[in-house]
């Protein structure tokens, strides 16, 4: 089995982050989202993946490299333009043959795994077979509409009225009948070529087309509140430990993470929180469900809830919290204010805030 992985999307909800960065490198628990999925895509036992990529994918590139690091080998594969899921299968042809796949959208978090599901997959070899998710409103998924046993007996992209809350949840599996389907479809109102038409074109042919629910923890990481719910989810999960330095002043209390490099200085860190490498937490109080990533600095400040994102840096800020700070982003104060502040900061910004 091959792993096809769609990284091409311009991520207009995670604005302003996704104008300096793709959405799939914003970090999870330290983790850009994409090592995520390839890491999931590897427990599968997938060795060969094809990442679709926009144009940003010499940031991609740059993070993935040629997937060695990761356990597996990266093909990229240029897409000129967001033009549907089931475009990507088209212009990934050559890489993928007549092999099965999985497709994976590259923003998605399932960090419980779709192993059973995939043994599922291999043992019975349907023509397809998606991964569903209940969901209290379905209006804004696809839509699958199931038999007894678990048959798909029909898609409905972005229903008015859902005869099911099935939402397909951006995880398939695909024998090579889907490449006849994606070649009988066409454009959507939209404009793009839909997945779930060149499904339904399975179903409407009599193929077998299953389903298979996932019942574990998904997220999709199109939102700033998405990304920090995730992030405080993953966290929920940390091993402590301290592979950095902790002077006597300091505390750690319940779970916390102080990787190599990074130093603590009459600083309290509660947990879940983790301190990424080379980062300087000096006379600062870190609540729980915090990341801070790599050679960041933060002084006489107090953040909870957030992510800090690579050499940001965070100064006199005494209330901060359910923020997401870009990198090489600064926060400052200026002067007396309220007790606590909220803020989503791009790459490179400088903020002051009041004292």
């Amino acid at each position: 089995m091959k792993a096809l992985v769609l990284a091409g999307g311009s991520g207009t909800r995670l604005r302003p982050f996704s104008y300096s960065m793709p959405k799939q490198l914003i970090p999870i628990a330290n983790t850009p989202v994409l090592v995520h999925v390839l890491d999931s895509v590897r427990e599968l036992g997938v060795s060969e993946v094809g990442v679709i990529v926009g144009d940003r994918g010499h940031e991609i590139e740059a993070v993935l490299g040629d997937g060695a690091r990761l356990g597996v080998r990266v093909t990229y594969i240029p897409q000129d333009a967001p033009r549907g899921l089931a475009h990507t299968v088209s212009i990934a042809r050559d890489f993928l043959g007549d092999d099965d796949f999985v497709m994976y959208l590259g923003d998605n978090m399932l960090p419980d795994g779709v192993a059973e599901i995939a043994e599922e997959f291999t043992r019975k070899r349907p023509a397809a077979q998606v991964v569903v998710h209940k969901v209290p409103d379905p209006r804004s998924f696809g839509v699958a509409e199931l038999g007894p046993d678990g048959e798909v007996l029909r898609l409905v992209e972005k229903p008015p009225q859902p005869r099911s809350d099935m939402a397909l949840i951006g995880v398939y599996f695909f024998t090579a009948a889907i490449h006849e389907a994606v070649a009988a479809i066409a454009p959507s109102a939209r404009g793009e070529l839909e997945i779930t038409d060149a499904v339904q074109w399975l179903v409407a042919s009599g193929a077998d087309v299953r389903a298979s629910l996932y019942d574990g923890y998904w997220k999709d990481t199109g939102r700033v509140e998405d990304v920090l719910e995730c992030n405080n989810h993953l966290l929920d999960g940390l091993a402590p430990r301290v592979d950095g330095q902790v002077d006597a002043d300091s505390v750690l209390v319940g779970q916390v993470v102080i990787e190599a490099g990074a130093r603590v200085v009459r600083s309290r860190i509660e947990g879940p929180a983790l301190i990424g490498a080379g980062t300087v937490v000096q006379d600062s109080h870190v609540g729980p469900y915090t990341s801070v990533g790599r050679d960041c600095a933060v002084t006489d400040s107090r953040l909870e809830g957030s992510i800090a994102l690579d050499e940001a840096s965070v100064t006199g800020v005494r209330g901060l919290r359910d923020s997401l700070i870009g990198r090489a982003a600064s926060i400052g104060t200026t002067g007396p204010g309220t007790d606590h502040h909220c803020l989503v900061v791009g790459d490179h910004t400088r903020v002051e805030v009041a004292a």
